[in-house]
């Protein structure tokens, strides 16, 4: 008898080719459903529809088709026991040889702007998970594919050896368990979304489950002895995965891990042109100006030592007076919402520089993860919108609206550079970042040392509260007139002492921004 095939697929790509192989090639049987059966029809490959196959005609506008003992029989029977084998001649039931389904495009439907809840639900696969896990665990008796990259080794293993190995069907039922895993997740994901206690509340999930398709191997992670690799989470790319690459080498993990340091600093600024360099995800400049030129050129003479082999994002299109001043030192990579054609040209000049273009710089996650053994830990992205109007006065000498603009530019730094922070601005540029030290003295002391005569008249921010009144006694002796930091600690009285003595502003936000 000859080998049967059920085929049922949302996608449809290389369907028509596959079909033909099978039956010219290797004398298959096809059955298929719905839209799937009509355009094998309609491409001349003999098909018989699952409803003549079954007796039972589909139903509810197509939302009961496959599920059918005579279909899940013909799946799940192992052949190796006379008594399987004998349920199937008693039922008039032909064992399934091969199961080609892949599942509706429900990543890609919630992907829509405007999407409704109804719609997002129609999209939801019943039958095609239903036979992918069945032919899944069945492996040893048939071979499932799920993806049409699949199709062609199928058809050479059929070539080789007239059936496939099993090593070959166990990999393609582990594909089979993957995607339905994954399609699992989107839905839940997606429902856990729309709870209004979850939105309101901004609480995680009791149960949290990642999942993600390697996109791209990378030659190495943080250092040459450590395998990596890029995973996109869902169906539908977004974020960098959507990125538009112009130009330039590879992507490696590094650039990736600091692309996404730079993305969360310039997310920050959307009103005024700005401009980040990153350095190991930490900001060696940060600035911003009356047009895109003066925000690089600001952030690059913050310290253009650190600035060379630098990331770099901008908040705006890539023009070609930036791009020119970007061509005169070395980065390993700019990324911009979009590039002009006259900045693509200069910029090409740098053949190994890597340019990407992404529109939405400033969408992120919702949720931060941190692998741990044994688990992980999960909190909510720190993407609070500040809002001076709460941040507290408690000072003496009270900040002019410049002054507030000015402080409120080195909080949003500050934010974004490894606890314990300290940063230091002028003229809405960064002149000074002291970053990732185990006391906040030893932060002021880099960031301080680093603005150097650039401090007078500078300003202080702090991601933690001041324990002791010494870093602003220090900040005051460097020039620096006006500090922000959360406020919070048992001393603060001596800070503000300090800061009334000194002749200082200073701010409490109330809110503190560790980064660890």
């Amino acid at each position: 008898m000859a080998r049967l095939a059920l085929l049922s697929v949302s996608d449809k790509t290389g369907l028509v080719e596959l079909a033909k192989s099978l039956v010219a090639e290797f004398g298959f049987d096809i059955i298929s459903s719905g839209g799937t059966a009509k355009t094998l029809k309609d491409a001349g490959v003999a098909v018989t529809k699952v409803s003549e196959y079954t007796g039972s005609p589909e139903i509810l506008g197509g939302r009961v088709k496959t599920l059918h003992p005579r279909i899940h029989g013909g799946i799940l029977a192992r052949r190796d026991l006379p008594e399987h084998v004998e349920d199937l001649e008693k039922n008039q039931i032909r064992g399934i040889d091969l199961v080609v389904v892949n599942l509706y495009p429900f990543a890609e439907t919630i992907a829509k702007p405007g999407v409704s809840l109804a719609e997002a639900v129609e999209q939801i696969d019943i039958g095609g998970p239903a036979m992918l896990r069945a032919a899944s665990k069945n492996f040893a008796h048939l071979t499932v594919l799920c993806n049409p990259d699949q199709y062609a080794g199928y058809l050479e293993e059929l070539r080789r050896g007239d059936a496939p190995s099993l090593e070959f069907r166990q990999q393609c039922a582990l594909k089979g368990f993957l995607h339905t895993s994954s399609y699992d997740q989107a839905i839940s994901t997606y429902l856990n979304n729309l709870t209004p206690d979850v939105e309101s509340q901004g609480e995680l999930p009791e149960t949290l489950k990642i999942s993600g398709k390697q996109i791209q191997a990378l030659r190495y992670g943080e250092n040459p002895h450590q395998p990596a690799a890029w995973y996109q989470t869902g169906e539908t790319p977004s974020g960098w995965a959507a990125a538009t690459k112009l130009q330039g080498k590879e992507l490696s993990y590094n650039n990736l891990v600091d692309l996404e340091a730079a993305r969360k600093i310039i997310a920050e600024f959307t009103d005024t042109p700005a401009a980040t360099i990153i350095k190991h995800t930490n900001p060696c400049g940060t600035a911003l100006g009356n047009t895109l030129h003066e925000a690089y050129t600001k952030a690059f003479n913050a310290d253009s030592t650190s600035a060379f082999g630098g990331i770099v994002a901008l908040n705006r299109e890539l023009d070609a007076d930036t791009a020119t001043e970007l061509t005169k030192t070395f980065l390993e990579c700019i990324v911009a919402p979009s590039c002009s054609e006259a900045a693509t040209e200069i910029i090409a000049k740098k053949t190994n520089l890597r340019v990407l273009v992404l529109p939405e710089l400033g969408k992120g996650e919702k949720a931060n993860i941190k692998v741990i053994a044994g688990g992980f830990l999960a909190q909510a992205a720190d993407d609070m919108i500040t809002d001076t109007s709460e941040w507290k006065f408690v000072t003496e000498k009270q900040p002019t609206d410049k002054e507030l603009a000015e402080l409120l530019f080195a909080w949003k730094i500050c934010k974004h550079v490894k606890s314990n922070a300290i940063v230091v601005t002028r003229d809405r540029a960064t002149i000074g970042v002291g970053a990732g030290q185990m006391n906040r003295v030893g932060s002021a002391k880099i960031a301080l040392e680093q603005a150097g005569d650039k401090a007078q008249g500078g300003f202080l921010a702090s991601d933690g509260f001041f324990p002791f009144d010494d870093s602003v006694r220090t900040a005051a002796a460097a020039g620096i007139t006006a500090i922000v930091q959360p406020g919070g600690s048992m001393r603060d009285q001596d800070s503000i002492q300090a800061a009334n003595e000194l002749g200082l502003v200073m701010v409490f936000t109330g809110i503190r921004h560790f980064m660890h």
